[in-house]
């Protein structure tokens, strides 16, 4: 049977719009809402396999339902931020006419009406052209099937033997397809018919509907039952009303007009009058180019391997104004090629350089390939085994030899820094040539952190997404050389032709993205930060990864049984305040065991999916209320220590270099700091006793000293100085306690005096104020009530006068402006601020607090990196030695506002001193910067 499937326009719109989180361009449009519906679109096409399509809107003019009853939707008020869904309106009507899909809207009606009206009318057959019925007489059972696709159930009245609704049950992902069955079984045996009868008791709040008050979903599903309509309800009451409870009784009499009324307004109207035509509604597909436009004008490159297979073949369009030149992508396969090859590069100044391997992990990876790219859509492609080199067994011979003069001339070109060198992720291919030996220099420009940096709230900034959003093609997916999940290969297993062109694309695209990428970032005044920090951060990066860290596996080992005693003793001592044995790791029979067995208090404790939440949030507030709360505590840390940490380092271990790489990413938070994954070494427990003790599991080699160099109190020194606030300046320049300082001024008493816990709320304000923390969250924080932490913020703005007008001011400069800046120039775009919704808003608002300040922080530890590499690369450990300090150190980890070295032992104290120099002078501030030094054999002892 074919499938005609009727898209709700507004509740997708609508359900899309609250269920994503506020998507944006890179124009700063907001898109959540064309992003959700499209996807849900795709999503139903895929499942239904429709033949005909359309979408129902509603319109902004009253309908029948209003002259009805006045108040009707007037609870609706308007929603913040809702313009910037109604905004995407027209974007969505832009994707539909793409798709070649109708939609209807009517003055007067609402979708819903336009809905049941076609689904009638198909259902009829009034319609249909006759040769679309089978020659059987056209009874019912032969006509289309209709689906409405919907995000709530207020179209299941809808439904009938040829009539389903596909909802959104969760999300925009779960869904659910309601047939008459699944009507009653939803609903305890009412029929879809009965739906508009449940609506007349229950009413519906969200379209102010008011039904009979007191009667909710089970008092409307049981009177139905027994009573089947609203209107033999009613004639059963009147001829008497014993057979009822009195109080339900009266509650309905008193309500009967509500009642009738309620009905009127829930009934969808299936006689609509539009003009409705059948047949433009036959799908034909979607026209490629004009979506390809689309998709990359809205950044939708996530939805482009969802696209059906229906491709409109009608007329077409007209042809670019600049058509895409022909590719001239070279497979180097001759040593007269690979000569050639070498005579071209050397000639240049500015080249692209893609790199495949047999692994994402450049540190373990082996070459696949290079391609080299210097002019738009011509690159060559040069696969390491078609020319092995001596050292590469089994070839020892004359080619092998020859091989390996053409290999050193490559090595001595990319060893050349007087060539520049770019790619997409150049850090990747540093750390890759290393491992064949090759120290790449020349590296200026990476495509990845340009688009980083002129879009830094996106995770977007993958190759094929970018070339997609900024040049309009779509690139080879390396899922189709190397597929994926159980059955993926790597890129040595791929036919080398097919490599090729996959590379060539990539450096090509690389190249064509360098130019345009460099000219934004100067016109949005980016340029300093990529030149100055970004890039040559990556050499030092690539460098740290090399290096890795070494692991005392013995340690870990030691810790694992100490640990899984420790778990073993905690869950005796649970296990006999429960009464009962149960699994301490399962949130149902935690809960079952708290709330219910042992009667913990569930005041203001959060329900979840399955009941009353046992997340640490809100086990937090019942410390204190049991003894087994704290226990619970213990238990979890030790699991997730024993998880995470004590039986996972060890796994990572690299079996050659006996250490653990970890990569530093550049392009992941909003903010410029560095994060680190695979494994994260930044989140090393700090906090608590056991988790210090995972980090004395971080040692030096034999020979060898840990050098920590850490900022102390860096962001309340940067605060300080962008606010110019001398009073705080003052404190610090003393070299006095801030938290101690703040609390003496606030509570008015010598800094003697002040208390540990005087100490912490300041603290709590200290750094609260840099995530522009109100009283609610300060009042949680400090362990204090709501009025006493907004007296504290009034006190602490009246003492810091100018931190005060500094936050304001960088809220209204973010207002005018749309972003805000680090002292340095690293700018945070923020669309948000300027949303109609107070919530969205007020979050923006604090990004824009947040950002100078932490934002001023990640750029100085980076230039204290660089800084500290070029010092120790050209410093000499004394006067006259051969030796420079850089072979006596390596830079191993940075972790927030801490770098971590390992120094021969005999050379830690100066080269500590050179480290701490560098980086309290990598840059100059109001308030002075100071990093504390330690020195010891673990990361645990300092």
């Amino acid at each position: 049977m074919q499938k005609f499937i009727i898209i709700d326009g507004n509740a997708i719109l609508h359900r899309s719009f609250h269920a994503l989180p506020p998507l944006t361009t890179k124009d700063g449009e907001m898109i959540n809402a064309v992003y959700g519906f499209t996807m849900t679109l795709l999503k139903s096409i895929k499942d239904l396999n429709p033949k005909y399509i359309a979408v129902t809107f509603d319109k902004a003019a009253p309908t029948f339902r209003h002259e009805l009853y006045e108040a009707y939707k007037g609870t609706r008020v308007k929603a913040d931020g809702i313009e910037e869904l109604y905004n995407q309106i027209p974007k969505l009507k832009e994707i539909l006419k793409a798709f070649h899909i109708p939609f209807y809207e009517k003055d007067g009606f609402e979708a819903d009406d336009l809905i049941g009206t076609i689904a009638k009318k198909i259902y009829m057959g009034n319609k249909i052209p006759p040769n679309l019925l089978l020659e059987k007489g056209g009874n019912k059972e032969e006509r289309l099937e209709t689906i409405i696709v919907t995000g709530d159930l207020d179209t299941l009245q809808l439904v009938n033997s040829h009539t389903k609704v596909y909802t959104l049950k969760k999300g925009l992902s779960d869904t659910v397809i309601y047939d008459e069955a699944g009507v009653k079984e939803r609903f305890e045996g009412l029929a879809p018919e009965q739906m508009i009868d449940y609506k007349a008791l229950r009413g519906d709040p969200s379209d102010n509907i008011p039904g009979v008050k007191g009667i909710g979903e089970k008092g409307a599903i049981k009177l139905l039952n027994e009573f089947k309509t609203l209107e033999n309800l009613y004639e059963k009451l009147e001829v008497h009303e014993d057979f009822l409870p009195q109080k339900l009784a009266e509650r309905l009499i008193a309500h009967k007009e509500d009642a009738l009324m309620s009905k009127k307004l829930a009934a969808i109207d299936k006689n609509a009058d539009f003009n409705f035509n059948f047949m433009e509604c036959e799908w034909i597909g979607y026209d490629k180019e004009k979506i390809f436009e689309l998709f990359q004008k809205f950044e939708f490159k996530s939805l482009l391997n969802r696209l059906p297979e229906k491709i409109y073949q009608g007329a077409k369009r007209p042809e670019k104004e600049y058509p895409e030149k022909e590719k001239k992508y070279v497979m180097v396969d001759t040593e007269e090629k690979f000569v050639e090859l070498l005579k071209n590069l050397n000639k240049q100044t500015q080249i692209v350089i893609d790199i495949e391997s047999t692994s994402e992990n450049p540190v373990t990876c082996d070459l696949v390939g290079i391609s080299f790219c210097w002019k738009e859509g011509e690159s060559r492609y040069i696969e390491r085994s078609k020319f092995p080199p001596a050292a590469d067994p089994p070839l020892a011979d004359k080619r092998g030899a020859r091989n390996q003069i053409l290999w050193d001339e490559l090595k001595q070109n990319l060893e050349n820094p007087e060539i520049k060198k770019a790619g997409h992720n150049i850090k990747y291919a540093l750390i890759a040539l290393a491992g064949c030996g090759i120290n790449l220099k020349g590296a200026n420009f990476d495509t990845m952190i340009a688009s980083y940096l002129l879009n830094p709230g996106s995770r977007a900034h993958d190759l094929d997404e970018l070339v997609f959003r900024e040049l309009g093609y779509q690139m080879m997916p390396i899922e189709d050389l190397i597929g994926k999940g159980r059955e993926q290969i790597n890129m040595s297993m791929v036919p080398r032709e097919k490599v090729c062109s996959y590379s060539c694309e990539n450096s090509d695209y690389a190249f064509r993205l360098m130019k345009k990428l460099e000219a934004r970032l100067k016109e949005y005044k980016s340029y300093k930060v990529f030149e100055e920090i970004e890039t040559p951060l990556i050499p030092v990066l690539a460098e740290m990864e090399i290096n890795g860290v070494k692991i005392h596996s013995a340690f870990l080992s030691i810790l694992s049984k100490d640990f899984n005693k420790r778990i073993k003793k905690l869950e005796e001592k649970i296990y006999k305040i429960a009464g009962v044995e149960f699994n301490i790791s399962s949130p149902v029979q935690l809960k079952e065991i708290l709330f219910e067995k042992l009667g913990v208090s569930i005041k203001n404790i959060k329900k979840g999916k399955t009941g009353l939440s046992t997340a640490a949030s809100e086990l937090e507030k019942l410390r204190g209320a049991h003894p087994i709360i704290e226990l619970i505590f213990e238990h979890r840390e030790l699991a997730k220590l024993i998880s995470t940490y004590v039986n996972a380092l060890p796994k990572l271990i690299n079996k050659k270099t006996g250490r653990v790489h970890t990569s530093f990413n550049q392009t992941i938070t909003a903010t410029g700091r560095l994060s680190s994954s695979n494994p994260n070494l930044q989140n090393i427990p700090i906090r608590t006793e056991l988790g210090k003790s995972i980090r004395k599991a971080f040692v030096a080699e034999k020979g060898y000293k840990l050098i920590s160099a850490d900022y102390s109190q860096i962001e309340l020194r940067i605060i300080a100085s962008l606010a110019k606030d001398e009073k705080m300046i003052s404190a610090f320049k003393k070299d006095l306690d801030i938290h101690a300082a703040t609390a003496s001024e606030i509570f008015k008493i010598p800094l003697s005096d002040v208390t540990p816990k005087m100490r912490r709320q300041a603290k709590a304000i200290n750094f609260g104020i840099i995530y522009g923390m109100g009283p609610r969250g300060l009042a949680d924080a400090a362990d204090i009530s709501f009025d006493e932490a907004q007296i504290f913020i009034d006190e602490y703005f009246a003492l810091y006068a100018n931190i005060k007008k500094f936050i304001d001011k960088t809220i209204q400069g973010a207002h005018r402006n749309g972003f805000v800046e680090t002292y340095f120039g690293r700018r945070r775009y923020l669309p948000e601020i300027a949303s109609g919704s107070p919530f969205i808003r007020a979050g923006a608002e604090r990004m824009a607090i947040n950002h100078p300040i932490q934002g001023t922080s990640a750029d100085l530890i980076k230039m204290a990196m660089i800084k500290v590499n070029d010092k120790l690369r050209n410093s000499e450990l004394a006067e006259g030695a051969v030796s420079k300090m850089q072979s006596e150190v390596k830079m191993l980890l940075q972790i927030h506002d801490e770098l971590l070295f390992e120094a021969r032992e005999n050379s830690a104290e100066k080269i500590s001193s050179v480290i701490k120099d560098e980086m309290e002078n990598a840059a100059k501030f109001e308030a002075p910067i100071k990093v504390d030094i330690a020195i010891g054999d673990n990361w645990g002892e300092i």
